[in-house]
């Protein structure tokens, strides 16, 4: 544990505003009667003091105090969204993009109360969202109905089940402090999101607080024990048939380099779960990809002699929806402390995956010399793995939607980002998207809430806007965030949105239709915009493409500069299940 000034992940100020002008142009710009520095101001202060730079949010009756410090808060970029739970979105993107906390602004009661799905989806992909929310007046605390706007009885209880730690502020004094602590709690491993709530009267009054220069901070960090790892390179060492299966863990712990190296050392086979996607090269001879919804895969994992799980919690769509039953031994790495050893039963390292894999490649033999492949070696069964997992794709009849995969990983540079939202083609690229480059597809497959796509992709270009940034979603979907669309247009943000029209909830009449026999059409069939007119109406350019001429579309699209729409009509099914028949 260290106690530094400012060692948070943000690299930005550490001090918080000069109480005078420092230039002519700084003076002409103050008003003749400058506003008292307020509590907003200390909580601006405070962030900017930790390396923030940049906000999500949406105002509020209640949080004006904060959006009034925001104007006299040098070096603080806010980026506003026209929803809370898409600004919880694009925060959580922009933390899983950066490794960065990331600020997200918001009101009491409805604002308040509509970041949830985000936060929830925050926690389940371990994003550093630190959500900092407005209260009623301290009058008005203490569950009393005293009838104010927005009232609830305990709003922080609403955000307990929810996030990593809650924080109340009740005094000025109190917020430099809370700040910090709930930064803290958000960079600590595990990341994860966190709820500070101040009342309305504080944020607006005036303080005599000395303006925030550094604030201290005590990020816990998680190196694993040694014996535990003593005892996991013994097994890994001397297994016979030893395979990985890396998680988003991997991901957000920026353990991909030391994940390559033991996989060669050990030459160990590895899977990527969805949340892992880009944790492993996807064409190296020993990967084995994503498909973690195909029984062949399944049985794969399950004949390793000692299976090493990294920064995954073998939950319902890592195991084939818990089909998983491994023959073997089992070794667990996993930072979230009630993930370990939840789903099976083995060595749990309590640990960051980056730090215990670094331990365990320090701690492992170079005896596995990597070598050329040979006929039975584990190079070899990784490609009898992936060629009966094609075998049963090719029996489906499911060209179509291959080749409509095919067309978007080919158009989407190298270096670009994607984000997904719940729907088919995201489904088909949990599974056969190759990610190519590290951290450079999210999808809200943690906690599994319409809406993710467009929002999050916002959040990752205002991360990087000189890199180019797709969102895929389902017309469904893409009607929970086209209000976004404004703030695409407002900030000129390099995001290609492509929207997969099938008329309604996609998945969801495919899903019906298998388990009933039928779909109830009044609750998936959808009405929908004209999507490109739309579009345009927000001054986004858009086109109406066909599974042909996707590929060419979608790659002038991401060439060109700003937010664009490509509209693509289409009925795309899924691959057969195979847990149903484990």
């Amino acid at each position: 544990m260290s106690t530094t000034p400012n060692p948070g992940p943000n690299p930005g100020p550490t001090s918080g505003p000069t109480s005078g002008p420092t230039s002519d142009a700084a003076a002409a710009a103050t008003p003749a009667h400058p506003s008292p520095r307020t509590g907003g101001d200390l909580v601006m202060e405070s962030l900017a003091a930790l390396g923030a730079d940049t906000v999500f949010g949406l105002p509020g009756q209640h949080a004006l105090g904060l959006f009034d410090a925001l104007r006299r808060a040098p070096g603080v970029r806010y980026v506003g969204l026209r929803t809370e739970n898409n600004a919880g979105f694009a925060a959580d993107a922009y933390a899983r993009t950066t490794h960065r906390v990331a600020p997200l602004l918001v009101s009491t009661g409805p604002g308040a109360l509509l970041t949830l799905p985000a936060l929830q989806e925050a926690a389940a992909g371990s994003a550093a969202v630190l959500a900092l929310g407005s209260q009623v007046p301290v009058a008005g605390l203490g569950g009393g109905r005293h009838g104010y706007l927005h009232e609830l009885p305990d709003q922080a209880a609403a955000f307990r089940g929810v996030v990593k730690s809650v924080h109340t502020v009740r005094t000025a004094s109190q917020i430099p402090s809370a700040v910090a602590a709930a930064w803290e709690s958000a960079v600590s491993v595990p990341h994860g999101p966190v709820w500070l709530e101040i009342p309305q009267d504080v944020l607006l009054a005036p303080v005599d607080v000395p303006p925030v220069v550094e604030l201290p901070l005590h990020v816990q960090e998680l190196p694993p024990r040694r014996e535990v790892i003593a005892e996991a390179a013994r097994r890994l060492g001397t297994a016979r048939r030893p395979v990985i299966l890396a998680g988003g863990g991997v991901v957000r712990a920026g353990a991909e380099a030391e994940l390559l190296a033991l996989a060669e050392r050990l030459r160990a086979p590895v899977a990527t779960t969805f949340g892992g996607k880009g944790a492993f090269p996807w064409e190296h001879p020993l990967s084995l990809q994503s498909w973690l919804e195909d029984r062949h895969t399944t049985d794969f994992l399950e004949d390793a002699d000692t299976l090493l799980v990294v920064g995954s919690g073998l939950g319902e769509l890592s195991s084939n929806y818990h089909t998983f039953r491994p023959r073997g031994r089992v070794v667990q790495i996993e930072a979230d402390l009630g993930k370990l050893e939840s789903n099976h039963a083995g060595l749990g390292i309590h640990a960051d995956a980056r730090a215990a894999l670094a331990a365990l490649l320090a701690e492992l033999p170079e005896g596995r010399p990597v070598g050329a492949p040979s006929a039975d070696g584990p190079e070899a069964a990784v490609a009898a793995l992936l060629a009966r997992v094609r075998d049963r794709l090719d029996g489906q009849g499911l060209a179509a939607e291959r080749e409509i995969l095919a067309a978007v990983r080919a158009a989407l540079p190298d270096d670009a980002v994607s984000c997904w939202d719940m729907t088919i083609l995201a489904y088909w690229a949990w599974s056969a998207f190759d990610a190519r480059g590290t951290n450079a597809l999210h999808s809200a497959q943690g906690a599994g809430g319409l809406g993710y796509g467009f929002p999050a992709a916002l959040g990752a270009a205002v991360a990087d806007p000189g890199r180019p940034v797709l969102a895929v979603s389902g017309d469904g979907g893409a009607m929970y965030s086209l209000a976004e669309l404004a703030t695409a247009r407002q900030y000129d943000l390099p995001v290609t949105w492509l929207i997969v029209d099938d008329g309604g909830y996609g998945i969801l009449r495919e899903y019906m239709t298998d388990a009933f026999g039928a779909t109830a059409a009044e609750a998936t069939e959808l009405t929908r915009p004209d999507f490109v007119a739309l579009a345009g109406s927000f001054g986004v350019p858009a086109v109406r493409t066909t599974p042909e001429r996707l590929g060419a579309d979608l790659a002038a699209a991401l060439a060109a500069p700003g937010p664009s729409v490509v509209v693509l009509p289409a009925l795309l099914r899924m691959f057969a299940p195979t847990h149903l028949t484990a």
